[in-house]
């Protein structure tokens, strides 16, 4: 999996065992659906995590992530809040219609030179 994911996951998640992940790229972010085992492989879960690169002023990059522990009871109302969510701002904010995400060719040309 992801080494620097362990580093600094809590102990529940180090014990875990993977049984799939799905990284889903969008712009600047990634994200990984990860379905774990509990210890003792009677139960799962979900994580999702939010990956995004930032460059540091030597050059180098770091990740920022966030992390959220999804369990099985609460699987059908987030996927529910989620949902309506998502429907309040396209009906809402955007007339019905949210907008298309440009394609990664066009994020790849506007890279700006601090950016490197």
């Amino acid at each position: 999996m992801y080494r620097d994911d362990y580093d600094s996951a809590s102990w529940q998640d180090k014990n875990a065992d993977d049984v799939y992940s799905k990284p889903v790229r969008a712009g600047k972010r990634t994200y990984f659906f990860d379905v774990k085992s509990t210890r003792g492989n009677n139960d799962f879960y979900l994580t999702i995590t939010e990956s995004k690169r930032r460059s540091n002023p030597d050059g180098s990059f770091t990740y920022d992530k966030h992390k959220i522990f999804l369990y099985k009871e609460d699987f059908e109302k987030f996927a529910e809040g989620l949902a309506d969510a998502v429907k309040y701002i396209k009906d809402t904010c955007f007339n019905g219609e949210i907008p298309k995400r440009e394609s990664s060719e066009d994020e790849a040309s506007s890279v700006q030179f601090e950016e490197l």
